[in-house]
């Protein structure tokens, strides 16, 4: 079993349960059964490991019990389940862990289970509980999440920090004669190196690849004159993550359209992060950028949404996308991510993590957006 504890405060995590509680009761709903993952770290400090033993935290208005298999409990030792006043109650193989739960639950009406918890848990419970409804957690625990309290500000801007850091030494590793794969390896042992627990992503996309916004790494051998989109984060130690996208060209760009086009790109990108702030919407925010690009002719290689969320999970809510009302408020983080991708020739990506502020946006990301020109 793999359980990662994370540095938060037991009074923040106190104040997250009844903060859940209360989420729940707003929208009528009894219980809430968490499975192992992010929510899981977000309310007790620790992310636990779902297998076909049935784990999950059941948070009702007068109780949180920790369910787990009695073989994996030493993975939450550090865990500050004591003082949360969270339970534990442990199985063993032969018992009925489900059966277990349900106790807990009681006449529950509507329980809210996590969105991740596996189908095999799902239908079980609800085998166990033939009188409740069963809806998602994720809108409730998911409205939390959305709004960051000062804490994860703080480690967003950490985190942000150090990935600055590894694309500010984008010159040790970017040059021609190495191949995507040889590039992103050196990244990745950095991005550790700058202080995070792992690199999650490492994205190296050189000429062609650039223009596949989410392109891995390969053996091509990176060309002088090529355009090259690097897009990597991962998480700190405190579970939240970075996400970082510059462009690079290695010497000057063989194609004479690479910097007009890229300053459609950078023109896009300020002007969304500038309008940024509480009132306006996601779709709005999207559609900054989309006009922008589509008004200078790029509108069909603009392909993806403007951002998605981050936290303890690279991609959460809120998406900043055509269709989403949502309107914004202060502790909201997201990505601002425009790119312009043409096949066949290469593509082009800026991203900055922000948190909408009181009045405006805080950009957590602090490169400059400038196409940067690296030695071949």
């Amino acid at each position: 079993m793999s359980t990662t504890a994370l540095s938060l405060d037991p009074a923040l995590l106190r104040a997250r349960l009844d903060k859940a509680r209360a989420a729940a009761a707003a929208v009528g709903v009894d219980a809430l059964v968490i499975a192992p993952g992010t929510d899981l770290a977000y309310l007790l400090g620790a992310t636990g490991s779902s297998f076909e033993r049935l784990s999950c935290l059941v948070v009702t208005p007068g109780e949180a019990v920790l369910v787990v298999p009695k073989l994996e409990a030493p993975g939450y030792a550090d865990a500050p389940a004591d003082a949360l006043g969270v339970r534990v109650a442990t199985w063993v193989d032969g018992e009925d862990p489900y059966a277990l739960v349900a106790g807990l639950l009681g006449d529950a009406g509507q329980v809210a289970v996590g969105d991740v918890l596996p189908a095999l848990h799902v239908l079980a419970l609800r085998d166990a509980l033939p009188g409740a409804r069963q809806v998602l957690a994720g809108p409730v625990v998911g409205e939390l999440r959305m709004r960051k309290d000062a804490a994860e500000v703080d480690a967003l801007r950490k985190a942000g920090a150090a990935i600055d850091r590894v694309h500010a030494r984008m010159g040790e590793w970017l040059r021609a004669g190495r191949t995507e794969r040889e590039v992103g390896a050196d990244i990745a042992a950095a991005i550790i190196e700058e202080g995070h627990v792992a690199a999650e992503f490492v994205i190296v996309g050189s000429g062609p690849n650039g223009a596949s916004p989410h392109h891995d790494l390969s053996d091509r051998v990176i060309e002088a004159g090529d355009v090259v989109v690097v897009d990597i984060g991962g998480p700190i130690a405190e579970g939240y993550n970075s996400d970082s996208t510059r462009t690079y060209a290695v010497g000057e760009p063989r194609d004479a359209d690479v910097r007009e086009t890229y300053a459609v790109l950078q023109r896009a990108q300020r002007a969304a992060v500038e309008f940024i702030r509480p009132g306006v919407t996601a779709e709005q925010v999207d559609a900054v950028c989309r006009e922008i690009i589509a008004g200078a002719g790029f509108g069909e290689f603009f392909i993806h949404r403007t951002g998605h969320g981050i936290g303890l999970d690279v991609h959460e809510h809120p998406y900043i996308v055509a269709g989403n009302p949502l309107v914004l408020e202060e502790g909201m983080a997201f990505s601002v991510e425009p790119g312009i991708y043409q096949p066949g020739r290469w593509g082009a990506r800026i991203e900055d993590i922000v948190v909408v502020t009181a009045d405006g946006v805080e950009p957590v990301n602090t490169r400059p957006h400038d196409l940067v020109v690296l030695p071949a």
